[in-house]
């Protein structure tokens, strides 16, 4: 078992580098598997997700080498063959396969996904694009076979009833090869998202509109090979942007794009903290008295639902009373019990989360619920006097490439234990 000890207290102050975008390389990688040559990505982050997906890759008989942050995928010696559910359950991106399988090949038979337990979310908006490409969907077990049978998947218009980053990236995949156009109507806008179209473009695909919510597909017959940079992350650089605020006495962050943080710099500035931004880094200053803010997250641009965890801890440190709505996962509130194990005054009430700033907080034993559930926590410990104990890690270890390196880095006491 792995934990976390943290002894809190410390100032951090120095500067780190933010790795390349965990939300965009769960699907780039996924998405190599539709080019007939080398894809090389350079800037993957080193984190739990990529090496589940590697593996996956490994039993199609995919090739791949690591150097660094550069991950080399051969998908040459790819089979079409059915994926165990253990690897695939085993985080929630998996489900891009199903979308790169069945552009690829016309049908694909996977395990249903894990990943985080953010309360539901259904895969439903995924499988109605399939199904308007004309593909036919059957259960067995904890497996689900999708085909297009003896044709190749047809082009066509497809509204989102909801925006959805995941369905979003599924139809692509699905629809490069696809004959014809197909065209996604109220397509979600993430970074991601014109990522994954900027990494497709240039295997030679047909892509237009990306970053927009209507995203054009024109069919190609072929990919081929290409090199691509992944995106910095913008929820690790939010994280480490909140913790720097909290706790710092002055920290620059590099490789951070501030297009990409807007709705949550200016809710930053809202609070009165005290930042310069540069057009690839943002230095935080120390802080003094902050203001309390209610938060309300929202698809892109607005506020991303990935940061309202990770800012918390600095919510608690404000003067006032504030509240949190997650519009888009209402059950993403795994942290607030473990904050108040911490003495933070903190609760859920109702359909939100209310908060009081202002309390101390106290080192203590937590468990990470989630991702960034986790990325609170150890935000919140480091702020904490005395130590404080954090398990369940390796939902962290999904997300935060070299966390406990970085925060040494600035200064932090803190590391990571195992035990049998």
């Amino acid at each position: 078992m792995k934990k976390i000890k943290i002894n809190g207290g410390h100032s951090l102050s120095g500067e780190l580098t933010i790795s390349g975008a965990k939300n965009s390389v769960v699907a780039l990688i996924p998405a190599a598997i539709l080019a007939d040559d080398l894809v090389i990505l350079d800037g993957v982050p080193d984190i739990s997700d990529v090496d589940s997906l590697i593996d996956i890759l490994t039993i199609m008989g995919v090739k791949t080498s690591r150097d660094g942050e550069t991950l080399t995928i051969d998908p040459r010696g790819l089979k079409n063959m059915p994926m165990p559910y253990g690897k695939i359950n085993s985080l929630r991106a998996s489900y891009y396969f199903y979308g790169s399988l069945l552009g690829r090949f016309g049908n694909a038979t996977v395990g249903l996904p894990g990943g985080c337990d953010l309360g539901p979310r259904p895969i439903d908006l995924h499988l109605k694009a399939f199904e308007a490409m004309g593909a036919t969907i059957s259960y067995e077990g904890n497996s689900m076979s999708l085909s297009a049978g003896d044709q190749k998947l047809k082009g066509t218009t497809i509204y989102m009833d909801t925006v959805s980053v995941g369905a979003t990236i599924n139809t692509i995949l699905a629809a490069v090869k696809a004959e014809g156009r197909t065209v996604i109507e109220n397509a979600a806008r993430e970074p991601e998202i014109i990522d994954l179209a900027t990494l497709l473009n240039n295997m030679g695909a047909h892509i237009r509109g990306a970053g927009t919510d209507i995203i054009t597909i024109e069919h190609v017959d072929q990919l081929h090979g290409t090199r691509h940079q992944v995106i910095p992350d913008r929820i690790e650089a939010g994280t480490y942007i909140a913790m720097a605020a909290a706790i710092g006495q002055g920290v620059k962050i590099n490789n951070v794009l501030y297009e990409h943080l807007e709705s949550f710099i200016a809710k930053l500035e809202e609070m009165g903290v005290r930042m310069t931004i540069s057009e690839d880094s943002v230095f935080v200053e120390a802080q003094d008295k902050l203001r309390a803010v209610t938060i309300k997250t929202s698809p892109y641009p607005g506020f991303a639902t990935d940061l309202q965890q990770p800012l918390t801890p600095l919510l608690l440190k404000t003067n006032g009373q504030g509240f949190i709505m997650d519009t888009i996962y209402e059950q993403r509130v795994g942290h607030v019990a473990e904050l108040a194990n911490m003495q933070a005054s903190i609760e859920v009430k109702g359909n939100r989360i209310a908060y009081w700033g202002g309390h101390p907080l106290q080192g203590s034993s937590v468990k990470a619920t989630d991702l960034r559930a986790g990325a609170a926590l150890v935000i919140a410990g480091l702020m904490a006097e005395g130590q404080t104990i954090i398990t369940n890690v390796e939902f962290i270890l999904r997300g935060y490439s070299n966390i406990i390196e970085k925060l040494r880095s600035l200064g932090a006491d803190i590391e990571l234990i195992e035990e049998a």
